[in-house]
């Protein structure tokens, strides 16, 4: 046999990888590697690719099972695939101009870390020693695990259940059928391939890459604030449209058919539709949106609105009715009425439609809509329903702003500048359609004021005091403050000291298990476990003693 050469293969990390890591980190999401290739081979290639930093340390988790008597064992050993100094000092000059000529480009500059993290490395067979002899260690092991190597299929999804279990949100990328379980259990997984994974997995990427994990996620948030958005003006306009037929409802008045048809289709439909076409903001932020339709944001927004709704419908119809030239009318016209019962299911009075036609009663149930009132609050309803579209359709973190919303925009301008003509240049017409009354033109004046004012008042309530990208970090809430005993750090806390973390509960711990545990392990001076020791596991009670 003749020895011809000797051929070398190289993987090299795909274009993709390192800058979408990068942008994951940036977002304080956390990323992990789980594969089937050596231990060694996934802990230098997650230094290549940056989910290991440059200067964390690497802990090897070797697992031995119970052997003649003696009990689970952990062995801890240090990985450190730094070159020496003296190499390259004895390197030749030309090797040096290789090392040169072959260099990489300078990686993209990445957030500010900590000094000294440590990563924990585990293989599958270590993994499945640690489950079953080793449940205290677990979730210890799953706070600073980076790598994990030699995974079997069944044993990525114990380890996203795992970490489920400790109130992570998992991600889940993979395009082979060995990853089908992992893909279907994880919250959202996503599949790099259209073959196996792709019927488990419910995202699907056309691309070969992780290049999707970041178009994912924005999309998801975008998709989640929409949904909020939405939510909120929906329960806004019940709320205000309910105002409105409360107060009418005093005067034994309420409001006309054509205006409830024009409230609901012209106005709530079309804001309503088109305010959840913004696209999704293009970068991937650290800033999280709230999970919960009861989040005290939301909740402070809605009942922030709901007041300012009330005290201008309030302050409209108590001040239409303290006008110097008001005065009530008499029946067929508008005003209150005195000495009237109401039918059981009319709000008319009762005396007065008995005994009349079809013809007169209609006119008259038209008079009794068209009121000062009646025509006051539904001006300032319909601005109302106008100011809370747009305080509530927010555009960054996570969503384009509002003027890229041309159908939006669009319906905002048309409802407004029709509601302006309507009541700064009345049409004859239009008000007898709409069941209108003809009010003088200095109160049109005054109600023109009152509804910029209330424009004005909501977007700087939702704005200033209820976004908690201005006003809401600074006052309402307090930021976590960490005192770390010593210098150990972990992935996770560095995520959390670049990501703004707030908590509603002056020095409360935080809700997730892994970060309570975190600050617990900040206290513990015996973890992370020194290299080259051993950590044995504890036998039951019934072995120990025999």
């Amino acid at each position: 046999m003749d020895f011809l050469g000797l051929v070398m293969l190289q993987n090299k990390l795909k274009a993709e990888t390192v800058p979408v890591l990068e942008e994951l980190r940036r977002a304080c999401i956390r990323p992990v590697m789980v594969t089937g290739d050596n231990l060694l081979t996934a802990v230098s290639v997650g230094r290549e690719c940056g989910i290991i930093p440059a200067k964390g340390k690497v802990i090897l988790t070797e697992a031995l099972p119970p052997r003649d008597g003696q009990p689970a064992t952990i062995h801890w050993q240090s990985a450190d695939e730094l070159p020496a100094a003296e190499v390259l000092e004895k390197a030749s000059k030309e090797e040096i101009k290789l090392l040169l000529e072959e260099a990489e480009p300078p990686p993209l500059p990445r957030p500010k870390t900590a000094e000294t993290s440590y990563h924990f490395a585990i293989g599958g067979k270590s993994f499945a020693v640690i489950l079953d002899h080793f449940p205290d260690l677990l979730s210890k092991l799953l706070l600073c695990g980076t790598v994990y190597a030699r995974m079997a299929p069944d044993q990525k999804t114990q380890l996203i259940e795992a970490l489920q279990r400790m109130d992570y949100y998992v991600g889940m990328c993979g395009d082979g059928a060995n990853d089908c379980g992992a893909l279907k259990r994880a919250h959202a997984g996503i599949s790099l391939s259209e073959l196996e994974a792709s019927v488990a997995s419910p995202f699907t990427s056309k691309i070969p890459n992780i290049s999707c994990v970041p178009d994912l996620i924005r999309e998801g948030r975008a998709a989640l604030v929409t949904s909020f958005c939405v939510f909120k003006f929906m329960a806004l306009y019940s709320i205000i449209q309910y105002l409105s037929v409360l107060l009418l409802y005093s005067i034994l008045s309420n409001l006309g058919d054509v205006q409830y048809l024009f409230i609901d289709v012209a106005i709530i439909l079309s804001l309503a539709f088109t305010m959840s076409l913004n696209r999704a903001w293009p970068k991937l932020v650290p800033q999280q949106p709230p999970t919960s339709l009861v989040s005290p944001q939301l909740l402070l927004s809605v009942f922030t609105q709901i007041l300012l709704s009330l005290g201008f419908q309030v302050g409209s119809f108590l001040l239409a009715q303290g006008q110097p030239w008001y005065h009530p009318k008499e029946e067929g016209h508008c005003g209150p009425r005195a000495n009237l019962t109401l039918d059981s299911n009319s709000t008319a009075p009762a005396n007065v439609t008995a005994g009349l036609g079809p013809e007169e009663e209609e006119a008259h149930d038209t008079s009794s809509v068209r009121s000062l009132e009646n025509t006051t609050l539904f001006y300032v309803s319909s601005f109302q329903y106008v100011a809370v579209a747009l305080a509530f359709a927010k555009g960054r973190p996570f969503r384009q702003p509002t003027h890229t919303n041309g159908f939006f925009l669009a319906s905002l301008v048309t409802i407004s500048g029709f509601l302006l003509l309507l009541l700064l240049w009345p049409i004859p017409a239009l008000e007898e359609f709409l069941e209108l009354d003809c009010i003088p033109y200095e109160w049109r004046l005054i109600l023109l004021v009152l509804t910029l004012s209330n424009v004005v008042l909501s977007l700087s309530l939702e704005n200033f005091v209820c976004d908690r990208d201005v006003l809401w970090q600074r006052v309402c809430y307090t930021q976590w403050k960490y005192e770390y005993p010593n210098q150990a750090t972990y992935p996770q806390l560095e995520l959390d000291e670049m990501s703004p973390g707030y908590s509603c509960r002056w020095h409360a711990s935080p809700r997730a298990k892994y970060k309570r545990l975190a600050q617990e392990l900040l206290f513990d001076p015996g973890w992370p476990p020194q290299p080259k020791t051993s950590t044995k596991a504890q036998l039951p009670p019934a072995e120990s003693t025999a």
